[in-house]
């Protein structure tokens, strides 16, 4: 009987499409950074837009704006957190 051998290579249309996700380098992870980051961005927009309030410096509606795009990010960014490890929740306990 021969030893069965098992190849190492991938199929050429699998290997292409692995290099177009690393040419592309927007992955997941740095999708997630991004966004992290603009909504950190604007939560220190809010503050400034609330600070400039208190002086006088810009209208309530313009604060009020702010304050709630916001909350609104964040909100969306704690959904997809959630979402996320939802997942890994469920993957972890699948049986292979």
């Amino acid at each position: 009987m021969d030893p069965v051998r098992i190849s190492n290579q991938l199929h050429p249309v699998a290997q292409q499409a692995g290099k177009k996700v690393n040419q592309q380098g927007d992955g997941f992870a740095d999708a997630i950074k991004n966004a992290i980051y603009r909504v950190s961005d604007m939560q220190a927009q809010a503050d400034q837009s609330s600070e400039e309030l208190m002086q006088g410096k810009t209208g309530i509606h313009e604060t009020m704006l702010d304050l709630q795009k916001a909350d609104i990010s964040f909100r969306l960014l704690l959904q997809i957190r959630n979402k996320a490890i939802e997942a890994y929740r469920e993957i972890m306990h699948m049986q292979f």
